[in-house]
């Protein structure tokens, strides 16, 4: 893994999220490796998705400036990826950010619970854990070194427990793969709300496509005809009202 440390100018940058002024990274590329993320696309260098990770060294230091409107950590990275438990980037970039400015976390990782006492700081904060329903050769093939999915409910619930507010990321998802109704049945009794994502096809890169394309070929007939994939959402949406829960959003990539 190849560590590059950088000192930046800003740590705040203004984010085209719907819903979200400002992103935070921290650290920029990420050691999960995710082989759909569409990150490596917004973010390109050289070497391979997932074999080097850019470290702002300075980051704590400029946290410590107040901006207005939500700000979403991280919109590149992971803030909870493995380098985090020894470099606890993160952890004080939370301790010097102005408590009054509205934080989104988003993270694969349950290591968020590890900072719960300073989360709990902050008047207005949220924390999100991507599910997907990803295991065995799904996630062998998808995600093969992000946390497990029992570990990212778990620290749903102890989030829960802790009395911060928190959300579900159900994403990717892919047709025939991600149990939608399985995910939300099992959180909704500690998840404030979701958000659904399907699998951005085109800026998964062209080797992802042509994996899913010959290990799922139904999936990726669902993501790819039209008529199929507005079928598909219609049902996604069908669950969605009979399990009358709180979302704040589909992203569909379409």
């Amino acid at each position: 893994m190849k560590i590059i440390k950088r000192k930046v100018k800003t740590l705040y940058t203004r984010s085209r999220i719907p819903g979200i002024e400002w992103s935070v990274n921290q650290y920029v590329g990420c050691q999960f490796a995710c082989k759909y993320c569409y990150a490596k696309e917004i973010v390109r260098r050289e070497e391979p998705w997932g074999s080097w990770v850019e470290v702002k060294v300075n980051a704590p230091d400029l946290a410590r400036k107040r901006v207005k409107g939500t700000i979403l950590m991280s919109s590149v990275s992971d803030p909870y990826q493995p380098i985090e438990a020894k470099l606890k980037l993160t952890r004080s970039v939370l301790r010097f950010m102005d408590k009054r400015n509205e934080l989104m976390i988003l993270t694969k990782s349950p290591l968020v619970v590890r900072d719960v006492s300073i989360l709990k700081l902050f008047p207005t904060v949220e924390v999100g854990l991507t599910v997907n329903s990803f295991e065995g050769k799904e996630k062998k093939l998808f995600e093969p070194l992000t946390p497990i999915q029992r570990a990212r409910i778990n620290a749903l619930k102890a989030l829960h427990e802790e009395g911060i507010k928190n959300y579900a990321f159900i994403s990717p998802i892919i047709p025939g793969i991600t149990d939608v109704e399985a995910i939300i049945r099992e959180t909704r009794d500690f998840v404030n709300w979701y958000f659904l994502e399907f699998l951005n096809l085109k800026k998964a890169g062209e080797e992802f496509r042509k994996n899913l394309e010959e290990e799922f070929p139904e999936s990726y007939a669902v993501l790819t005809d039209y008529d199929k994939f507005t079928s598909y959402l219609r049902s996604i949406k069908d669950v969605l009202k009979r399990l009358n829960v709180r979302v704040e959003g589909i992203e569909t990539h379409k």
